[in-house]
């Protein structure tokens, strides 16, 4: 079980997030490609950090939503989000060349990441883009109740898939997200989701929010380090993980 985090998400003088303090606990780095955040020396400076400490670089792309943290939908034509996410992808992956690094996957962000699975069509046409760019670079995306739908697209396209699981969101019963409008939406309980975690990793059910029982087949697992409480919580779970042998 792969722990991934959102970073770089830092713009000009503005910070956000406590990348150096998440990132000796992670696997992977979803570094922003400057559409919903992120700039080119912020994306130098993280790409540096997740080298410094062996984690796999992943490109974050976004609808181009500076203002809106890329959280809201656009109307984007198949041809405008292959190129969006060529251009983002493609800038990632100079700044880590020059480093001596690569990006190895790529997860959408915010509203481009629902709406990639909420839609076939815009699912089938991020990975007609990242096929286009580099088929070897699996794609992350969320893990629900059944994941085959997803499977048979990314076999058909020849992308590889990491289905995505979150330790802090409470879940439906077909394994989408509850919206964070509802109460109860996000736990905030260290120790719950330390133990979310592990039930993931071990492949254990979930208690969706009707009351019934989810299982979700995950290969990463979404953490975040944007305050100094949600760092211990991924310090928590890595040492979970590591105790199951699940790093």
């Amino acid at each position: 079980m792969l722990l991934n985090c959102d970073m770089g998400e830092s713009f000009g003088r503005w910070r956000m997030g406590l990348d150096a303090e998440v990132m000796p606990y992670i696997d992977c780095a979803n570094i922003a490609c400057g559409y919903h955040a992120g700039d080119p020396g912020t994306m130098r400076r993280t790409v540096a950090l997740a080298l410094e400490h062996g984690v796999s670089i992943g490109a974050h792309p976004a609808y181009p939503d500076l203002v809106g943290f890329g959280r809201r939908s656009m109307a984007c034509s198949p041809e405008e989000i292959r190129d969006l996410l060529h251009y983002q992808i493609g800038a990632l992956g100079g700044i880590c060349k020059v480093q001596g690094g690569r990006v190895a996957y790529v997860k959408p962000h915010g509203a481009l990441y629902n709406d990639m699975m909420a839609d076939p069509l815009v699912l089938r046409t991020v990975l007609e883009a990242v096929a286009a760019y580099n088929s070897d670079l699996p794609l992350v995306l969320m893990a629900t109740a059944d994941n085959r739908p997803a499977q048979a697209l990314g076999d058909e396209l020849g992308v590889p898939l990491w289905f995505e699981a979150f330790a802090d969101r409470a879940y439906t019963a077909s394994g989408h997200l509850v919206s964070r409008r509802l109460p109860g939406a996000v736990h905030h309980d260290p120790a719950r989701v330390v133990q979310q975690a592990v039930s993931l990793a071990r492949g254990d059910t979930l208690v969706a929010d009707d009351g019934s029982h989810l299982c979700l087949e995950a290969t990463t697992l979404c953490v975040h380090g944007d305050n100094d409480s949600s760092v211990a919580a991924v310090r928590q779970i890595r040492q979970a993980l590591d105790a199951l042998g699940a790093r």
